[in-house]
């Protein structure tokens, strides 16, 4: 079986002012280039496929589109949702779209049954499994001890009644500890989403949705990433699409192919005269590159902003590094501005500017947690 994994295409997604749905509409329809060339037997959308539980029209539109197209092009697509997504709207016509080959996980209700593929070497089986939250199994089974995400994970794919002699592809959205984030997702603080990548050990392939850096967790465990970057901390990510394939034997083979897109996504640094300099930029594609830019002027640039935006037509933010700022606790040497930066993060550099110390750790646990049961109520 050859198959293409996706994951995390946030249609709808706004990169501060700027909408990103002409540079989806870009790349997905690169993405049907890729696919059109692979020919693969089966395509694999581990989720987020929208960017909030309730995409605007044009949003769905460019969905639809994508997937009609995608449809015609490969015989199975398996879809499941994230946790941007509401798993209920993703889900609808659900059943009436098996009859073209695409099978979509509806919102979980405990129990998840393979849709088998037929191959050259006979049957691969196919798990979905939607975004899930603790409480959410719990309710499902309250008998069961159901404390972390690793829990419900594990309950969950227990209840699969997998047959490992058999070839299993599971497709879902969640965190893996020990995976390299970016700024862009939203995931609960302290790692308590993570769930250990030894709960796959009985799947060929696991198509995972959710960290938007592309990496292998193992060697059958991996997240292909976003298609584009949605934060300036993927800045030097390279995007790709994951095409795989299984042989009869569970044997894999992955690879991927690069994707370009529309508009790339640069940070640059220097004085306000150097990134103004004809010299600087011509030549590049920066001018029409989403744009963030570092100053190292000690003194503030007037209207700094507005005569930037002039030059690069992208532009995005500017920040200083300098004396200023290093002594205020703020530091962008790494690239780093407030829109990017974690809650914790932005908290810790408070503590700082108003108590000139940093927080000790009983001090970092109280916030975690108040952070931890802000994020739990509101999801």
């Amino acid at each position: 079986m050859k198959f293409i994994h996706l994951s995390d295409l946030h249609i709808g997604k706004r990169l501060y002012e700027y909408s990103l749905l002409e540079d989806q509409k870009y790349i997905l329809e690169e993405i049907l280039k890729i696919t059109e060339q692979e020919k693969p037997d089966a395509a694999f959308l581990a989720g987020d496929i929208y960017d909030k539980s309730i995409p605007g029209a044009d949003a769905v539109a460019v969905f639809d589109d994508f997937l009609v197209r995608l449809s015609a092009l490969v015989p199975e697509v398996f879809l499941v949702s994230g946790n941007h997504d509401s798993a209920a709207r993703v889900a609808f016509g659900g059943r009436l779209m098996e009859k073209s080959g695409v099978h979509i996980s509806p919102a979980y209700d405990g129990e998840i049954a393979p849709v088998p593929v037929q191959d050259s070497f006979g049957t691969v089986n196919i798990y979905l499994l939607p975004y899930i939250k603790p409480g959410q199994v719990k309710q499902l089974y309250p008998e069961e001890e159901i404390l972390s995400f690793a829990d419900a994970v594990r309950l969950a794919i227990k209840n699969m009644h997998i047959n490992p002699k058999e070839r299993n592809i599971l497709v879902t959205h969640l965190c893996v500890t020990g995976s390299i984030r970016s700024e862009s997702e939203e995931i609960y603080i302290g790692g308590v989403e993570d769930v250990p990548e030894s709960l796959f050990s009985n799947f060929a392939y696991t198509a995972l949705g959710h960290i938007h850096r592309p990496q292998s967790c193992s060697p059958r465990v991996r997240y292909c990433g976003t298609p584009l970057k949605y934060s300036f901390s993927e800045a030097k990510d390279e995007k790709s699409v994951t095409v795989g394939e299984l042989d009869g034997e569970g044997g894999l083979t992955l690879r991927t192919v690069p994707l370009i897109p529309l508009r790339d996504m640069v940070e640059l640094r220097g004085s306000y005269e150097e990134v103004t300099a004809r010299s600087f930029y011509e030549n590049t594609s920066w001018q029409e590159d989403y744009t963030r830019i570092i100053l190292t002027d000690e003194e503030d640039i007037p209207d700094v902003a507005g005569r930037l935006s002039v030059i690069y037509h992208y532009f995005t933010r500017v920040a200083y590094d300098n004396t200023r700022t290093r002594s205020e606790g703020f530091d962008f040497s790494a690239g780093a501005d407030l829109t990017d930066r974690s809650p914790l993060d932005l908290y810790a550099d408070l503590y700082r500017q108003q108590n000139g110390q940093e927080m000790d750790a009983e001090q970092e646990k109280i916030i975690i947690d108040m952070l931890k049961k802000i994020q739990e109520e509101s999801v």
